[in-house]
């Protein structure tokens, strides 16, 4: 079972997008990948944008599906995060005030992404932080 999901993971990565590739690529410029809290404040002034690990963990505590299930709740939020990429907003952001006041709505990257690399980044931004809190 272990060597069938390794052999569908690297066809994925053959054939279609790698997130953390395109997080790399696209994202990294302004999102750091892992940062605590602390780290943070300690460094407010020179980040860009908020750090992804606090992005991950926003968008899983505002997302509420009725029924508490976590394919249906992974589903929503993948599909926020494809939209937000494409569409970002500030009726529709889920960072704190503080955070819009400091950093501003990000860029749309409209065109600058496919389809298969939305949902692979989207998915990584998703699975990246399972279990990972931002303190």
């Amino acid at each position: 079972m272990k060597l069938l999901w390794i052999l569908v993971l690297a066809g994925y990565t053959l054939w279609g997008a790698d997130g953390y590739r395109v997080y790399q690529k696209n994202c990294m410029k302004c999102h750091v990948e892992m940062m605590e809290k602390q780290e943070v404040m300690k460094h407010l002034a020179t980040l860009k944008a908020p750090p992804m690990v606090e992005v991950s963990n926003r968008l899983k505590e505002n997302v509420i599906i009725a029924d508490d299930d976590n394919d249906v709740k992974r589903r929503v939020i993948v599909a926020f995060i494809k939209d937000y990429i494409q569409n970002p907003s500030v009726q529709y952001s889920m960072c704190h005030p503080m955070a819009i006041e400091k950093f501003g709505i990000m860029p749309s990257l409209k065109g600058k992404l496919s389809e298969k690399e939305r949902q692979a980044v989207a998915e990584w931004v998703y699975d990246r932080y399972s279990g990972v809190t931002f303190k």
